[in-house]
């Protein structure tokens, strides 16, 4: 016997998250509140952050129907880290000669709109927050200037040898 979905208090309550009648990921255009004029739904993606990198959504990164598995994401994430270690910090080999390894703590993602198999990603990264060994990654995706994903990854610094902070 399955429940009945109309008894369970969230179906239709917009305020306790997922549902098809909230209209939550509905694509059309926001109307302002006293102009009544258009503007897309569009927040922009690269607002403080300076570095970049792009990538092209490969095939094999999508799912039957063309869209990027929601997996790649923190690949993608991923490889912007360690091209902005690599820019600012001589990369991941330089940390490791100096006896020091990071590891990832937590991450995060949230799926804007889907990339498609052949979209040209743009991958900004910055260190969001640094406290002591710990720090943390913010990462916007961009494909020609609409906001595809964000998120974030949490990371801890330690010896190499004793695996400490």
């Amino acid at each position: 016997m399955r429940p009945d979905a109309r008894r369970r208090a969230e179906v239709g309550n917009a305020a306790l998250g997922r549902d098809a009648r909230a209209r939550q990921h509905d694509a059309r255009p926001a109307r302002t509140h006293q102009l009544g004029e258009v503007h897309p739904r569009r927040v922009p993606p690269v607002d403080g952050f300076r570095f970049h990198t792009d990538v092209t959504v490969r095939f094999a990164e999508t799912d039957a129907q063309g869209v990027a598995h929601n997996s790649v994401y923190l690949v993608w994430f991923e490889v912007a880290r360690v091209a902005y270690l690599e820019a600012f910090a001589g990369g991941y080999p330089a940390l490791r000669s100096n006896g020091i390894e990071s590891f990832v703590l937590e991450s995060h993602v949230r799926y804007r709109t889907p990339a498609r198999f052949d979209d040209r990603l743009r991958i900004f990264a910055r260190v969001g927050e640094l406290r002591g060994a710990r720090f943390r990654f913010d990462y916007a995706v961009d494909c020609d200037g609409s906001m595809v994903a964000d998120g974030w990854t949490a990371h801890a610094c330690v010896d190499a040898v004793t695996l400490r902070p």
